[in-house]
């Protein structure tokens, strides 16, 4: 008897089941949906609506003046508001003399070591650099020997991802926007970490030598995703070599044949030292500290880097400089006539070619003034390279337009300062040369950045600062509430 009740109770409660089903279903069906296809798209509603943030949203720039507010944290020279402190690089563009600043050729320090006896050194020697970079930042010191072949085997040894990470993570929802994908392994990498949220040095220092290590392969990878799943080629996916160093793992594993020549590799290697680092003050690092200051993971406060260099105001400009040539190698008949590119730069200038910006993109820096040391590092070994592909004319081109810009920007813009070429002029001219795609031109940035950003990390947390906080003046007057009922 009492195993038919509980059979009958079971099988009321399977009916009731089924009629709340089939009721919420009924309800269901009365809803409407958008078109999944739709999602996406900017309705009217929502460009009426974008219009009322903006008309609530501008600030009179007088205001700006009022309050003396440095915009960008820059004052009215343009030189950066000193925020903090720091012993991991130095970006120098003037000497002191009589008290007074004076410009100078820019210097590139790190660890108080000028990065150009860093690359001479290396380059001199035919080996590879890097690895010996990242070291410098993160340690405060050279490496000897047995040093470096210890920690490049460290780096070996972290080049290996968590089980499925790469079907799972990487092949999922591919696209052209490779530092998104980057973002998500990094934010991914979190969920494997059973010590993610342990910021005491020693594991914030595992935690970013894997993620150095990781990070050519996170973009490497996400490209080849990219390139099988969007544009229909071909999935390759090379295991890194542990014998080889992070310049020449990046060529082998994007190449289908894993080949490369040595001059390919070692000026790859030279970007990615000249790229590894460049103050606390510029946008990704000061984003690291900004974010690190609030006591949060590792994962988390890479993630937020990445988002910032991926702006084309910051890791993106040498894609804009290798897009503005090609247009100019279409609009200017003859590259040697000097008058003919002096009229095309104008025109840059005037907002009437290219993108309409009315920048020339490569040209000037926010430190530096007579030159960017970085650039002229860099172009020793671009020529020698451009050589090599065939490539000398587009080269001379480029030395044109770097002689030529400024002239032509002195003569319509009023400056407070020299304008030189910066890294960024040549770097995007050698990845095209190196066969690099444009999607993997702010990620090579990041892979080099990524050493910086670290070293900086680790500074902030053993400094132990308070949370960064700048301050913001309200310039809104006050205003009553109205009730729903009286609002017109």
């Amino acid at each position: 008897m009492r195993i038919r009740c509980l059979y009958g109770a079971y099988i009321i409660k399977i009916i009731i089941v089924i009629l709340i089903t089939i009721n919420n279903e009924r309800q269901m069906s009365t809803l409407t949906y958008p078109d999944k296809n739709k999602l996406f798209d900017i309705t009217p509603e929502i460009k009426r609506l974008g219009e009322i943030v903006k008309g609530k949203s501008t600030i009179d720039n007088d205001l700006f003046i009022k309050y003396q507010v440095n915009r960008g944290l820059r004052d009215i020279n343009g030189n950066g508001i000193v925020t903090g402190l720091t012993e991991i690089s130095d970006v120098r563009a003037f000497d002191i003399i009589n008290g007074k600043k004076v410009p100078c050729h820019g210097k590139l320090r790190y660890r108080g070591i000028d990065v150009e006896d860093i690359t001479n050194a290396f380059m001199s020697e035919k080996r590879y650099g890097f690895e010996e970079t990242v070291y410098l930042l993160l340690f405060g010191m050279l490496p000897n020997r047995e040093e470096l072949k210890n920690f490049n085997n460290l780096l070996a040894s972290y080049r290996t991802m968590p089980e499925g990470f790469v079907r799972d993570v990487i092949l999922e929802a591919p696209n052209a926007d490779i530092m998104n994908s980057l973002a998500r392994s990094v934010l991914t990498m979190y969920s494997y970490d059973s010590n993610a949220n342990n910021n005491e040095i020693s594991n914030v220092l595992r935690q970013s030598l894997q993620l150095i290590a990781l990070m050519p392969l996170f973009s490497v990878y996400a490209y080849q995703a990219y390139n099988h799943y969007v544009l229909s080629n071909s999935l390759i996916i090379h295991n890194p070599d542990p014998e080889l160093s992070t310049a020449q793992n990046i060529l082998h594993m994007l190449r289908p044949d894993g080949s490369y020549t040595e001059s390919e590799a070692r000026i790859l290697d030279l970007a990615l030292v000249l790229h590894a680092e460049h103050g606390g003050g510029n946008n990704s690092t000061f984003t690291t500290r900004v974010v690190t200051s609030s006591g949060t993971d590792t994962y988390s406060t890479i993630a937020a880097a990445l988002s910032s260099l991926k702006g084309p105001r910051h890791g993106g400009a040498n894609i804009k400089v290798v897009q503005m040539i090609s247009d100019i190698k279409k609009n200017v008949k003859d590259w040697t006539n000097e008058e003919e590119l002096k009229d095309y730069l104008r025109k840059l200038l005037n907002k009437e070619a290219f993108d309409k910006s009315g920048l020339i993109y490569g040209m000037g820096h926010a430190v530096y003034t007579i030159s960017d040391p970085r650039a002229n590092m860099f172009k020793k070994f671009v020529g020698l390279l451009s050589s090599e592909k065939g490539r000398t004319e587009e080269y001379n081109l480029y030395t044109s337009i770097e002689r030529l810009a400024p002239e032509v920007i002195g003569e319509m813009r009023h400056i407070y300062k020299g304008v030189s070429a910066n890294i960024d002029f040549y770097s995007g001219f050698v990845y095209d040369m190196l066969g690099l795609p444009l999607e993997l031109y702010t990620p090579i940035f990041a892979i080099s950045r990524i050493a910086g950003w670290s070293a900086h990390r680790m500074e902030e947390i053993i400094n132990n600062g308070k949370i960064i906080r700048p301050a913001y003046i309200s310039v809104h007057e006050e205003l009553d509430y109205v009730n729903l009922a009286d609002r017109k």
